[in-house]
């Protein structure tokens, strides 16, 4: 897989997970071919699990979140107004944008900027656009039948 084909995965599946074993589609399960037991570094195709991760989060058009399950979650641009319409379904920090950065002394930092202050202008406009019902009708067409009840359609904030 190609850097602008994990992209266009991540388009096409509007939320999905880096790695884990969750609801909606793991990026280490595509690139494996297949479910991964146990850890992806130890798998054969960990390094490029790796690479097409960091393609991933290096995108202006994915949001990388833990919004599923409090893992690693890409929520590809086309999704986000959705977010923000229906942001009170959700635990605050479940919606937080992690950002990866290496410090000076070579070490690995994880930054987080909290709802809302990662959207932009232009999504706050297209979330105000949406009634809620088509919100919630965009989400259920990215989900799978066991997550509709689950990890991403709560009937509380507790649930997530």
């Amino acid at each position: 897989m190609q850097a602008k084909q994990a992209i266009a995965w991540t388009k096409k599946c509007g939320i999905a997970v880096e790695s884990a074993h969750a609801s909606v589609p793991s990026l280490a399960d595509l690139v494996a071919g297949a479910p991964i037991r146990g850890s992806w570094w130890a798998h054969p195709k960990g390094k490029d699990i790796f690479r097409l991760s960091r393609v991933i989060r290096r995108s202006p058009d994915v949001l990388v979140c833990r919004l599923v399950d409090g893992k690693i979650t890409y929520v590809h641009r086309r999704m986000w107004p959705v977010l923000v319409l229906l942001a009170e379904r959700f635990p605050k920090q479940r919606l937080s944008a992690l950002n990866e950065v290496h410090t000076p002394a070579g070490k690995h930092k994880l930054l987080l900027t909290p709802f809302p202050d990662w959207v932009p202008t232009d999504v706050l406009q297209a979330a105000q656009k949406l009634t809620e019902k088509e919100a919630a009708s965009q989400l259920d067409l990215v989900l799978s039948p066991l997550s509709r009840t689950l990890s991403l359609r709560p009937t509380t904030k507790a649930s997530l």
